[in-house]
């Protein structure tokens, strides 16, 4: 999770450094830093404070150098202090540093490396995995950065980024990746590197983006790339076009609250001009593989988990396929019963989901090759991987709780849905008018939903004082009830459960009172009827109920219910349009509470570790 840049140049990169870092800060803001050559020397600022806080004091030391890294960290091994923050140096008892390193990942056999290199000397300064590496670089260094690193790489387990510097050899970089993302940017005179092409935009927009194994040797005038087993190589050199204005603020309080309000339009992106179905939208490939499927299996996680879980609804509905749907974390470690006529569909906003990742490899590793997958970014790990894709276009999402991401998400799993109703032959060429109406209505509806803002800040203030809370739903729209719940809890640190309806009387009615609110999604849905008898029981130990209804759902305003409604009945897209409140919900019962919305406590936004 933690966001890499480095550069090697003729000019004092710091401010590019800095600058990519900010882009970064969503990756994690535990700490952050950067080390650079200067005056024979690797000197380094760090700070546990945000990036702004580190320009500051960047300027204050006046650091400055034409070769350096930089760092932000999500901390997974050792708590967020100074100590623990990258860059790591290495130079043998205490002296002055030789090597200078940045890491994302986590290194699994770290324990029985540290105590090779402490039986070695080496002297730990920090809880981290990083320093191992660090170490284990300087151990290995015998005038070549390079080959330093190769040897390094071949003793560790587990995933990484990382980014090296060497005081011996001050205008060189050397970088490697496996299972973390890594970019190279290839400018004029100067060679860079992230984790994301974002950090780089406005350097450069000549991107190459390292494989699984690979290894790089930068120096300003050039960029010598090698696979894991050392033998040189070529990759792909693509125009990357990062628009910053994605990444300003603009009139908007939070991220979260722009990207709320840039859904109508993200939705209208993924559905680019929608005039009919056909399963062409995932690849030239798609209409063989759909037609050959039996079986959908998603894998995802968090809210993306969700978008599969109402795909689940849609896809069994619509296309008459049995669809299984796994955490992605959980499913590479049990037994399973693969099929080949499988179709494996993972979701990621990043693409870049390590635990997805991971169980989509298991999955082709038991024979399921028909692959497909719905992300965010057409040049990630997952759409390379997969033979089949579809790019939601949400464009870039910068809060740490998903919102464009999931609508444009579950935008594309319900084409995915008619396109394999379509080749399944149970959609009607009628069938198909009616669902592209919808789906071209799509963002005007969002937008009308989006002016409910005023209503449901009314409900937040009710909220913010309250430390749990309960959401429901029935059908599809329980999934949105999860999704729901989790957005309170993420940036509001609210207790929020999401239970189906029905399961009230199983259990959750136990702790139902006046000083827990209920949150319920009532469309007006062949499950309404079933649903107001669960508001009833919500009702009759004293809960306070807060209802999202369609316009025509019969259901009033009385004490102890709260209404409000949305504009339109949605038919089977009614999941896409009650996100939205919900959303809004959660957003203004943080910004009530204080939190910091963009960055809640402990998470980050591209979970790039298991």
């Amino acid at each position: 999770m933690c966001g890499i840049v480095g550069a090697v140049a003729q000019r004092n990169i710091v401010p590019v450094l800095l600058e990519g870092l900010q882009r970064l800060e969503y990756r994690g803001y535990d700490s952050c830093g950067v080390a650079v050559f200067e005056d024979g020397e690797l000197k380094r600022a760090r700070s546990t404070s945000r990036v702004a806080e580190l320009v500051s004091q960047v300027a204050q030391d006046s650091i400055e150098g034409l070769t350096g890294i930089a760092h932000t960290r999500w901390a997974t091994h050792g708590a967020p202090v100074t100590h623990n923050a990258h860059p790591h140096f290495s130079g043998i008892n205490g002296g002055l540093p030789r090597i200078a390193l940045v890491h994302n990942g986590i290194i699994e056999n770290h324990d029985e490396l540290r105590i090779m290199l402490q039986a070695q000397g080496y002297v730990f300064d920090s809880q981290t995995d990083t320093e191992v590496i660090a170490h284990l670089v300087h151990y290995h260094y015998e005038s070549d950065l390079l080959a330093a690193v190769q040897a390094t790489t071949a003793a560790l387990k587990g995933a990484y980024a990382i980014a090296v510097m060497c005081r011996d050899e001050p205008h060189r970089l050397v970088a490697a990746r496996d299972g973390s993302p890594l970019v190279i940017g290839l400018g004029l005179k100067e060679n860079l590197l992230a984790s994301d092409a974002l950090a780089l935009a406005g350097t450069t927009d000549q991107i190459i983006y390292l494989e699984d194994g690979d290894v790089a040797d930068l120096q300003s005038e050039k960029v010598w790339l090698f696979d894991r087993e050392g033998q040189s190589v070529e990759r792909a050199v693509q125009t990357v076009q990062a628009h910053t204005a994605a990444v300003e603020l603009g009139p908007y309080r939070h991220f979260m609250q722009k990207e709320i309000f840039e859904q109508p339009r993200a939705v209208a992106d993924t559905l680019d001009d929608l005039n009919h179905i056909s399963p062409d939208l995932f690849g030239d490939e798609a209409f063989k593989i759909f037609s050959g499927t039996r079986r959908v299996l998603i894998l995802a996680c968090g809210t993306s988990y969700y978008a599969g879980l109402t795909a689940k609804y849609w896809m069994e509905s619509l296309a008459k396929l049995p669809v299984d749907v796994e955490i992605a974390s959980e499913y590479r470690y049990r037994d399973s019963v693969p099929s080949d006529d499988t179709l494996v569909v993972t979701i990621s906003q990043s693409g870049e989901t390590a635990d997805t990742l991971a169980a989509l490899k298991h999955a082709q590793s038991l024979g399921m090759t028909h692959t497909l997958t719905i992300c965010n970014v057409g040049t990630s790990a997952m759409a390379r991987a997969c033979r089949l894709q579809f790019l939601t276009r949400a464009g870039v999402e910068v809060g740490v709780a998903s919102t464009k991401a999931f609508t444009t998400q579950l935008t594309g799993l319900f084409l995915l849905t008619l396109a394999m109703a379509q080749v399944r032959g149970h959609l009607s060429e009628q069938q198909e008018e009616a669902h592209v109406k919808a789906l071209r209505h799509l963002p005007a509806a969002i937008t009308a939903v989006l002016a409910l803002e005023p209503q449901i800040m009314a409900w937040a203030d009710r909220f913010a004082g309250c430390e749990d809370a309960l959401f429901l739903g029935r059908g599809m729209h329980f999934p949105i009830a999860l999704e729901g719940a989790l957005k309170l809890k993420e940036i509001s640190y609210i207790h929020a459960e999401a239970y189906p309806a029905g399961e009230l009387k199983h259990g959750p009615l136990a702790l139902v009172t006046d000083q827990m609110p209920v949150v319920t999604v009532a469309p007006n849905d062949a499950l309404l009827e079933k649903l107001k008898s669960n508001m009833q029981e919500v009702r009759a130990r004293g809960g306070e109920l807060y209802v999202f209804a369609d316009a025509d759902t019969h259901i009033k305003s009385t004490d102890g219910v709260q209404v409000i409604r949305l504009p339109e009945h949605y038919g089977a897209l009614s999941p896409i349009l009650h996100t939205i409140p919900l959303q809004l919900l959660a957003y203004h019962t943080a910004c009530a509470r204080g939190t910091d919305v963009d960055k809640p406590r402990n998470l980050a936004k591209s979970v790039t570790v298991e």
